[in-house]
């Protein structure tokens, strides 16, 4: 038995040359990384950070970096998320033109961390940035506009609410944005407050067709929607651009007091773009020019589009009073008080209607 367990000792003394041939040659210093096996079991504190520090994990690269911060956003975890766009983005610096998309995006991207935490100046200098790499981008407006509106400067949120309508028309938080920034500067500013407004930029048609800007509750949507036709499309964004010069020129036509004149260019705006605030400001003319009825249905058309528009329903109410429909007046205004309670020009008119 003795020797028996002589024998069975022998090959673990012979293997341990065999062992030090499968370690990996040394680097250019002269020196050998770790065993694989000791690197599973584990080194020391000291010793860790002595092997992270000679052979570092290589950074992961910005994608990698957005996707795990759309995932933190997601989450609710804000803080988290914006310190992986930062990183993303310390990465790109260098990159350049080539990668001004990218970059837009992560801004926009941190711009919303910022918003959702309550840092709305960090948000506005976030979303200026990304707009900067890429003009007219609509989530950057549209969280500039919110931030500006929390920070109580309204007449800039109107114009970046403004702007993104020009961009596309259909998206519904501008439209909203728009009726409560009208509400709050008519009530700071009084009827001039148009006249107070900082000059609101003209969006070129080729910012009109731009696809969206991915975001982080919309990760990897930076592919463009398919194409229409040739020529189908720049047909449609020249005639919505012909529509807002229109619509434009009515506007200053009613400042002006010439609510006929300003009829005829809402129409032909509307002939190429059928949008909310042409039919209710169309709807003001003929209020003003005593075509009760025509206004009432302007109203309607609006509100079909935008049915919780307090432009349509309080014009609206005007035109049914005048045309001696208090019920159904009275049923507008209290829509429009679900929506804005202390609107004080619709509980005036109320009063009046009780009255009636």
């Amino acid at each position: 038995m003795a020797v028996l367990s002589a024998s069975r000792s022998v090959p673990h003394c012979s293997m341990a040359p065999l062992r030090r041939r499968f370690r990996p040659p040394p680097d250019a210093s002269g020196e050998r990384p770790p065993r694989l096996r000791r690197q599973r079991r584990g080194f020391p504190g000291a010793a860790a950070a002595a092997v992270a520090a000679r052979w570092p994990r290589p950074p992961a690269p910005p994608g990698a970096l957005r996707r795990a911060g759309n995932e933190e956003f997601r989450r609710g975890q804000y803080g988290p998320a914006a310190e992986l766009y930062s990183r993303a983005l310390a990465q790109l610096e260098a990159a350049g033109d080539a990668s001004a998309e990218e970059r837009s995006v992560l801004l926009a991207n941190r711009a919303a961390c910022h918003l959702k935490d309550g840092a709305c100046s960090l948000c506005v200098a976030d979303c200026s940035s990304a707009l900067e790499l890429v003009p007219f981008g609509i989530k950057p407006l549209l969280r500039r506009a919110a931030a500006y509106e929390a920070l109580e400067r309204y007449s800039l949120a109107y114009v970046d609410y403004k702007t993104a309508l020009q961009v596309d028309c259909s998206v519904q938080a501008a439209h909203d944005g728009v009726n409560r920034m009208t509400k709050a500067l008519l009530e700071k500013d009084g009827v001039n407050w148009r006249q107070k407004l900082p000059p609101i930029p003209t969006v070129p048609v080729s910012a009109q067709t731009r696809w969206s800007v991915p975001s982080a509750q919309a990760p990897g949507a930076n592919t463009p929607p398919a194409t229409a036709p040739r020529g189908e499309g720049d047909k449609t964004a020249a005639g919505m651009e012909r529509a807002r010069v229109l619509k434009e020129e009515g506007n200053e036509l009613v400042k002006k007091g010439n609510h006929k004149k300003a009829v005829e260019k809402y129409t032909e705006s509307l002939k190429l773009n059928k949008e909310c605030a042409t039919y209710t400001n169309r709807a003001l003319c003929y209020l003003s020019l005593k075509q009760y009825k025509e206004a009432a249905q302007d109203c309607t058309e609006a509100l079909k589009l935008d049915p919780k528009n307090v432009k349509a329903l309080y014009r609206r109410a005007q035109a049914l009073k005048e045309l001696k429909d208090y019920k159904s007046s009275i049923a507008d205004i209290k829509s429009l008080l679900k929506t804005e309670p202390k609107n004080t020009a619709a509980l005036r008119l109320l009063q009046e209607l009780n009255r009636a």
